[in-house]
């Protein structure tokens, strides 16, 4: 019988404070409003059960989008993404059109994404997932084969940011464009400002190869394509995504191939 007693004496002990907590809790949420209920669920990453209490919340209908977009699946994807865009474009249209750019390949509509952030933010430089405004814009005319304008956008990048900060593949990228021009000069001194940053930026010393090939000088073409080949372990890459400047050892390789 004494064992009995003890044993719901611990029920008691264990399980009052249980209900009590959990009633607490119970009340505490049913005195929130659904916007704020929704902001919870959103810290927890549960974007749906956050749209179902609040259906504007731009933050859920983004976050909810992400998934879908790496995926591929962007029809879905702009269903919420377009709805957050149109309840905070300050805060979304910079991703959206990162997407439009990186995933779907789509310049004109991520141009117009940018330079409508960019209008929204006067006197700031946006950084829409992290990168320059205007290295993105310059990767949209590069993509467009605009490459008078893209210059301009990756220039102004440079200024941006500091020539020390900017992201290497600016330089490579206005190499690549100086080459498209034929302007082989500059295009040789750009990838050249990219090996200055570093040493193993393979996209550079692929470029200086293609450059010094069509001017004739096929020695100093061998020697980049053999720099290039030895430092693809550190080309640009990413896993969600093929950059509009990646190159890939297949390429090295039959461009070696070809000086023989």
């Amino acid at each position: 019988m004494g064992k009995l007693k003890r044993y719901f004496k611990y029920i008691i002990i264990v399980f009052i404070p249980l209900i009590l907590l959990i009633g607490t809790g119970v009340l505490w949420w049913s005195s929130r409003g659904d916007s704020e209920k929704s902001d919870l669920l959103v810290q927890i990453g549960t974007y749906e059960a956050a749209l179902q209490y609040n259906q504007e919340n731009s933050k859920a209908l983004m976050e909810r989008s992400v998934a879908f977009n790496k995926a591929g699946d962007f029809q879905t994807g702009f269903q919420y993404l377009d709805r957050a865009v149109d309840l905070n474009p300050r805060e979304y249209l910079g991703y959206r059109g990162w997407i439009r750019l990186r995933k779907m390949r789509d310049y004109e509509k991520a141009l117009s994404d940018f330079n409508r952030l960019d209008s929204l933010t006067p006197n700031f430089v946006d950084a829409p997932w992290g990168e320059d405004i205007d290295f993105l814009r310059g990767e949209c005319y590069f993509g467009k084969k605009d490459y008078t304008h893209a210059i301009k956008l990756f220039e102004r990048s440079i200024e941006n940011q500091g020539e020390d900060w900017a992201d290497v593949q600016t330089f490579v990228y206005l190499g690549l464009c100086h080459y498209e021009l034929r302007n082989h000069e500059k295009s040789i001194k750009e990838f050249q400002r990219a090996l200055k940053q570093s040493d193993k930026i393979c996209e550079a010393y692929f470029g200086l190869a293609k450059v010094h090939l069509r001017l004739g000088e096929k020695e100093k073409a061998k020697n980049f394509i053999e720099k290039a080949a030895h430092t693809i372990s550190h080309k640009r890459d990413d896993v969600y995504n093929e950059y509009l400047n990646e190159i890939y050892l297949s390429e090295i390789l039959a461009f070696k191939k070809s000086l023989n």
